[in-house]
Parts: C-alpha cells; sequence; structure tokens
C-alpha cells in the first residue's frame, strides 16, 4: 500500500499530513489509509487532538479522484442496498464518533471530497488565499460526502444552495464570513496557529472534551427544551468524574490541573 498519511507528534497533538501529488486527491486506498490512522490515534490515550493537513503548496485536497468515479457505480449501489455508509460519509462518521477532536489546516485549493473533509472537523482554520467549494455540479454530480447535510448546517441553506447549485469557489474571508471557517491567518503562520489551537484543546480535561464532542453531535437537529436537558445530564456526568474534580479542586488551590481523561 502506498503511503499516502503521515504522522508527526507535537507532544499530545497528532499532525496527520495527505500527500497525493498532485493536488491531494481523495482517492480509495487514501481514504482507507487515512481512517485507518485516525482510528488509531483515536484509540491512544495520548493523543489529545488531531491536526489534519494536506501535503505541498497547492491544496488542503483538491477533491475526489476523479478518475475513480467510472468504477465507484457498482461499489455505492452494493453500499446503498446494504444500508452503509461508505468513502467520505463513512470516514466522516468514524472522525463524529472519535472522542479526539479535529482540527483543520487549509491552504490553497480545499473543493469537493477536500471541503467534505474539512467539515468533518470540529474547527477550520484557513490560509489567507484559500479557495473552498464544492464544484460536483460542474460534472453533472452533486456532493456525495456530506456537502448537501453538513454545508447547510454550517452556513444555512441560502449559502450552501448557492455553492452546490453553481460549483463556483469562494475566498478565506467570504468562507470566514459565512461560517465554513472559523479563523483565517497568514499562510506562512497557517501550521502554527492550527498547532496552538490544537495545544490549547489538548490541554483541557480529554472527557469534557468528548462529552463536548457528541453533544454537539447528537443535539444540533433537537428541539431547543431536549437538547437542554441532555446538556444538563452531560454537566452532571462531567462534574462526577475525576477531571471535573481535579479542574475544581486546582482552580480552588491556585495551580494547574493535571487531567487524566477519566
Amino acid at each position: 500500500m502506498a503511503d499516502y498519511v503521515s504522522t508527526e507528534l507535537d507532544g499530545a497533538v497528532a499532525v496527520v499530513t495527505i500527500a497525493n501529488p498532485p493536488m491531494n486527491q481523495l482517492s480509495a486506498p487514501l481514504l482507507e489509509e487515512l481512517e485507518g490512522e485516525l482510528d488509531r490515534l483515536d484509540r491512544d490515550d495520548e493523543i489529545r487532538a488531531v491536526v489534519l493537513a494536506g501535503a505541498g503548496e497547492r491544496a488542503f485536497v483538491a477533491g475526489a479522484d476523479i478518475k475513480e468515479f467510472p468504477m465507484l457505480r457498482e461499489a455505492a449501489a452494493e453500499a446503498q442496498e446494504r444500508g452503509s455508509a461508505r468513502g467520505i460519509q463513512k470516514l466522516g462518521q468514524r472522525m463524529d464518533a472519535a472522542r479526539t477532536p479535529f482540527v483543520a489546516a487549509i491552504h490553497g485549493f480545499c473543493l469537493g471530497g477536500g471541503l467534505e473533509l474539512a467539515m468533518c472537523c470540529d474547527i477550520r482554520i484557513a490560509a489567507e488565499g484559500a479557495q473552498l467549494g464544492q464544484p460536483e455540479i460542474k460534472l453533472g454530480l452533486i456532493p456525495g460526502g456530506g456537502g448537501t447535510q453538513r454545508l447547510p448546517r454550517l452556513v444555512g441553506i441560502g449559502r450552501a444552495m448557492l455553492l452546490n447549485l453553481t460549483g463556483d469557489f469562494v475566498d478565506a474571508r467570504t468562507a470566514y464570513e459565512w461560517g465554513i471557517v472559523e479563523r483565517v491567518v497568514p499562510a506562512e503562520s497557517l501550521m502554527e496557529e492550527a498547532l496552538g489551537l490544537a495545544r490549547t484543546i489538548a490541554s483541557r480535561s480529554p472527557h469534557s472534551v468528548a462529552v463536548l464532542r457528541e453533544l454537539a453531535r447528537t443535539t444540533r437537529d433537537l428541539p431547543l427544551e431536549e437538547g437542554l436537558r441532555r446538556e444538563a445530564a452531560a454537566f452532571l456526568q462531567c462534574l462526577s468524574s475525576e477531571d471535573g474534580a481535579e479542574g475544581v479542586a486546582a482552580f480552588i488551590e491556585k495551580r494547574e490541573p493535571q487531567f487524566t481523561g477519566r
């Protein structure tokens, strides 16, 4: 198997870099390798945050590998019959279920499956000059890795339809104003900013981080009353945890907490 994914450790932060020249296209073998690596990292208690990046100067990920599309029909039909996810949707489900938070460091082109992958992350930081979009409509297709579902949840139905129906790109500043990305930084500072944010998250309680991620995922489409009920239960869960006790004690004793994830 080709090595499409490499991982470097920065303390409790893992930097996972996708490399598939020239534009880091998401081929089926790449997605399989990436899912396996993210699964491995999520099972490692020493890893408390993951930064996802693209190799080279041209793209975070410029989309799926279109050359594979003619061969996808049968596999996609079989997956649909089984009621199972495949490709980017399958990877996104694994990321949703992870205890580990993900930060996307976006530079260059972030298109199609690349934007869908970025939207699977908890937080997205974009370099100035980045271009983001869902161009599948230009091929007579629609987004198939979450672009019709995750994008409206970030930017609203109107802006999502604008991107999905035209296939046009937006620049990093527009993506920030719309809520696709949370920060825009100079290109030369992208990895420093992404790592700094990931280090901050890694210093928090892994238990409460995991509870927050699950709460955000499972309540976003619920009525407010039910969401608040689940929030109250999750708060009590954190308050009753070892990390919760440690955090409160550290605050009272005016010291830094030592979280264990329990």
